[in-house]
């Protein structure tokens, strides 16, 4: 089992680098953070730009791969996005991952002025996106002219990358997707999965949910003739209604459920000091001092 960090952009630089570089050295294989100009109850409180904070991340770093928590085109388009992250994968030495989802309906979906689309319309919008970022961040062929795609949702005329990517054949793709077309956008692009299991459920109502999320991922790839095993499988352990670094024994608990469920990754939040996420950086010594 690998295990991963969040670490929620709110913070001033030189609290936020303890944490970055606190997350290596506690032995994290991967740390991320939450990709949204607000975020929910957060909304009045600090919150800082996403590829800014993984790019000063990468350079205080040497050995953790660093993640969004999820990138969306709420507010992103293809072009000038695959360059941000081919960028921070460079400065990291291609440590990135990318993970991606198809954008909630909360702030950032309307802060730009956008209509309220439907749940067709944002996985056709997310399927276009996914799509152009793995044409643009496997860079140019020699002597091409450039990229250029006119979809329903993003358009580029001559779009540059030039280069080589810092990962072969890109920076890998973390999808999430619970319903059965953004599976199918997992087996098609992804290195990983990953799930915050079903909204609005909680406790044993959510485990039982992800279990089942598992068994229609099984079933997405059998479809796709995809080989299980090439597929990473990420759980965020705190979204069923409890936070797993509450206590090490809730910390034990989550991570042997996920096991047992065929995860090979898990997420959980760095302890804040009250609100979301509340809890103790004494319980993440405690748990990091068994990571490594």
């Amino acid at each position: 089992m690998r295990h991963g960090i969040v670490i929620l952009p709110q913070f001033d630089w030189p609290e936020a680098r303890r944490k970055w570089q606190g997350a290596e050295r506690y032995g994290f294989d991967h740390a991320w953070t939450y990709d949204h100009l607000s975020w929910r109850s957060l909304a009045d409180q600090p919150w800082q730009a996403t590829i800014p904070t993984l790019a000063a991340a990468a350079a205080v770093t040497d050995r953790i791969r660093l993640g969004t928590f999820v990138a969306s085109p709420n507010f992103r388009h293809p072009v000038p996005f695959a360059k941000e992250v081919a960028t921070v994968d460079d400065i990291s030495g291609g440590r990135m991952l990318l993970g991606l989802g198809s954008g909630g309906t909360g702030f950032d979906a309307f802060v730009l002025g956008q209509p309220t689309y439907t749940p067709r319309q944002r996985h056709e919008r997310f399927a276009e996106f996914v799509t152009d970022l793995d044409l643009l961040l496997r860079h140019e062929k020699p002597g091409a002219g450039g990229f250029d795609f006119a979809g329903d949702w993003f358009t580029a005329v001559h779009a540059r990358m030039v280069g080589r990517p810092a990962q072969q054949p890109r920076v890998p793709f973390v999808i999430a997707a619970n319903g059965p077309k953004g599976l199918k956008l997992v087996a098609e692009h992804g290195a990983g999965w990953v799930t915050t299991g079903a909204d609005g459920a909680v406790g044993e109502e959510w485990w039982s949910a992800v279990a089942a999320l598992v068994h229609r991922l099984e079933d997405t790839l059998a479809a796709a003739d995809r080989a299980p095993g090439s597929l990473d499988r990420y759980l965020s352990l705190d979204s069923g209604g409890a936070y797993s670094l509450q206590s090490v024994g809730a910390f034990d608990d989550a991570v042997g459920r996920a096991g047992e469920l065929g995860f090979t990754d898990v997420i959980s939040h760095w302890p804040r000091p009250d609100g979301i996420y509340a809890g103790s950086e004494s319980v993440l010594d405690e748990v990091a001092a068994r990571l490594t």
